[in-house]
């Protein structure tokens, strides 16, 4: 099992969004970064687990955890002229963009907020920590489960 951080912002999604979803599970679509394609696309798979960050808002933090229900697969969205993400280069022979199917496990009994990881030297590492504007990042085993302790959960 690997590890992730997804960030969103939760005006256009959010983990109650996630948590009110059928069956509890989205698709995660919309990147348009190559590298975080390359993620969704070649990385990660599905019993993955990832930490639900929200992002640009006043305090940004980890509010939550899910798990990846389904590998990569093409974005839909990106072949949608009427859809958000739409890219007109991308076809059914050429998708370019991926996405996966997440679904919500629980919230942190506690926020995480930008400013405890990064006053947390131990996760000084961390791609978030080094202003990273990737909205998939990977997360380490050790930087999991400091996270989940900071934020009142046993690591899963």
């Amino acid at each position: 099992m690997s590890y992730w951080l997804f960030k969103t912002e939760p005006g256009c999604f959010s983990f109650d969004d996630l948590k009110n979803r059928p069956n509890m599970t989205e698709q995660w679509d919309g990147v348009r970064n190559f590298q975080a394609r390359n993620f969704l696309r070649d990385t990660i798979k599905v019993g993955d687990r990832l930490l639900f960050y929200h992002s640009n808002i006043p305090e940004p933090a980890v509010v939550g955890i899910a798990e990846v229900v389904r590998s990569g697969y093409p974005d839909s969205t990106a072949l949608n002229p009427n859809a958000g993400h739409f890219d007109p280069k991308a076809s059914l022979q050429n998708p370019i963009w991926y996405m996966v199917d997440v679904r919500y496990l629980e919230p942190l009994l506690r926020l995480v907020t930008l400013e405890s990881i990064k006053g947390n030297p131990v996760l000084a590492d961390m791609p978030l920590v080094k202003r990273s504007r990737l909205s998939i990042q990977p997360v380490s085993a050790d930087e999991w489960r400091i996270i989940l302790a900071m934020g009142g959960l046993e690591a899963q």
